[in-house]
């Protein structure tokens, strides 16, 4: 895989209280594109941030329906992968790539 498309299948780290969580289970949350595939999204992370992953989960979020003085509009679909590391495996998703 090149390291452009590694770019393009991670777009950014999910930092919430429960992706916080899931960090204690040695696990990180990333935003990936909509087409990206579990098989991409571990060799992206392996390439990029230099660590062993043991497994990857995804899940597809549907935006909301929101309202804003009267008019609806529609928040973006996102495409979130839970990434389990291997034993004795840390990242920091705080720092620059």
């Amino acid at each position: 895989m090149k390291t452009v498309r590694s770019y393009d299948v991670i777009k950014s780290p999910v930092i919430t209280e429960k992706s916080t969580m899931a960090s204690e289970h040695n696990q990180v949350v990333f935003k990936v594109s909509d087409d990206a595939t579990k098989v991409e999204i571990k060799k992206a992370v392996e390439e990029l941030f230099n660590v062993k992953v043991e497994a990857v989960n995804t899940v597809r979020v549907k935006g909301k329906v929101k309202r804003f003085r009267g008019v609806v509009g529609k928040r973006a679909d996102v495409k979130k992968a839970y990434v389990t590391l291997a034993e004795g495996e840390t990242l920091d998703v705080s720092t620059g790539i």
